[in-house]
């Protein structure tokens, strides 16, 4: 595999840009519009870095209210999200009119059908995340791109609404999380809540013969902090949230 980087300037990656996004993210829960039409308008200047949007087919994973969905369609792409709660399809409103209910661990298109596969917080929300990513690899065509983004689970919002109890072991965290809230927490360790890492995201990279990496890095950081993905145990803690893009290669195979 050969690690790329095509337009570094199609997305500045800024202390500025940190901060904002950042600060939007403290705001997450009483003002999530806030939050996800600004991280939705980040993401997809990253995504420009590695894929021509204009006229694309894209294929959104996980795309619960379309906030991601809608910035690409604006961005020229035709998007078909998929997410399977019916729940987080209609939190803010209805549902895009390319929107299909199925699950990301056998999505519902053909072999090569998306010039872009692209998934943001999903995998690990996910019991079998690489099956996930496999099925991304699987529906992108031969050259296209896939864009996979996950908060890794010893990063200090790893637990999400538990963290930073989740440092003491999940099901300890939502314990922890019930006793003071009076209810459990919506994402439940082991069941809609999986530890992902880092290296298992690395690795099963490395284990394809039908994908080239473009990138890993960490989403919110500046350009200056990148590094610390290279950095075992550290980037486990550091990273917060990566950034694996891949571009697939025109052979047959690949791994599980």
């Amino acid at each position: 595999m050969v690690s790329v980087r095509l337009d570094a300037g199609a997305n500045r990656a800024t202390l500025a840009r940190s901060v904002r996004l950042f600060s939007a993210f403290r705001h997450e829960g009483g003002a999530p519009e806030r939050f996800y039409d600004l991280l939705a308008r980040d993401t997809v200047a990253q995504l420009r870095a590695y894929a021509d949007l204009d006229g694309a087919t894209v294929v959104d994973v996980g795309t619960g209210s379309g906030f991601f969905a809608r910035a690409l369609e604006r961005a020229g792409a035709h998007c078909a999200g998929v997410d399977p709660d019916v729940g987080e399809l209609s939190a803010h409103g209805s549902p895009g009119p390319n929107t299909v209910l199925a699950s990301g661990l056998a999505l519902p298109f053909r072999t090569g059908a998306a010039d872009v596969c692209f998934s943001s917080n999903v995998l690990e929300h996910v019991p079998r995340p690489w099956r996930m990513a496999g099925e991304m690899v699987r529906v992108t065509r031969p050259g296209g791109t896939v864009y996979l983004s996950f908060t890794n689970w010893l990063s200090p919002w790893g637990g999400h609404e538990t963290s930073p109890w989740h440092y003491l072991g999940g099901h300890r965290a939502a314990r922890w999380y019930e006793r003071r809230h009076g209810r459990p927490p919506k994402n439940r360790y082991g069941s809609s809540l999986h530890p992902v890492s880092v290296a298992g995201a690395l690795a099963w990279a490395r284990r394809r013969d039908d994908v080239d990496v473009l990138d890993v890095l960490p989403r919110y950081h500046p350009g200056w902090a990148r590094g610390v993905v290279r950095v075992p145990v550290l980037r486990e803690v550091a990273t917060w949230n990566l950034v694996l893009v891949l571009r697939k290669r025109a052979v047959a195979g690949g791994g599980p």
